[in-house]
């Protein structure tokens, strides 16, 4: 098991740019993937972006490529996400997780991953 804690959210404006940070712990050797999803009120948790551990490849949702970059640190054992151009659409709690499951196909589906932190709050103002 991958003890997941976020960190760096905060209040903004439109426009502004915010980095978000996700700390490992626990089982890191066996992680597999890596992601951030967000849960806006009143509607489901959805992906935003993934990244394979070891490899670095990644994957956005269609709602913020170009504007989200994903990355990691492997000797931190820390994910982080970059967000540019923000609006008050990506305003929700924003979640890490994580999988040691080789065999998952869907990078951007929660059913992928396993373990979770416990969130952080961006909210974008207009």
């Amino acid at each position: 098991q991958v003890q997941l804690v976020e960190s760096g959210g905060g209040l903004v404006q439109a426009g502004d740019s915010l980095g978000l940070s996700c700390a490992a712990s626990g089982r890191t050797a066996n992680i597999y993937l890596m992601a951030w999803f967000r849960q806006a009120p009143g509607k489901e948790r959805e992906a935003v972006a993934a990244i394979f551990w070891r490899g670095g490849m990644t994957s956005y949702s269609d709602p913020v490529k170009g504007r989200f970059t994903i990355s990691k640190d492997n000797d931190k054992n820390t994910l982080y996400l970059q967000m540019n151009n923000l609006n008050p659409e990506d305003t929700a709690i924003y979640y890490c997780a994580a999988t040691s499951r080789s065999s998952v196909r869907w990078l951007l589906k929660s059913q992928s991953y396993d373990d979770w932190g416990q969130g952080t709050q961006v909210t974008v103002s207009s």
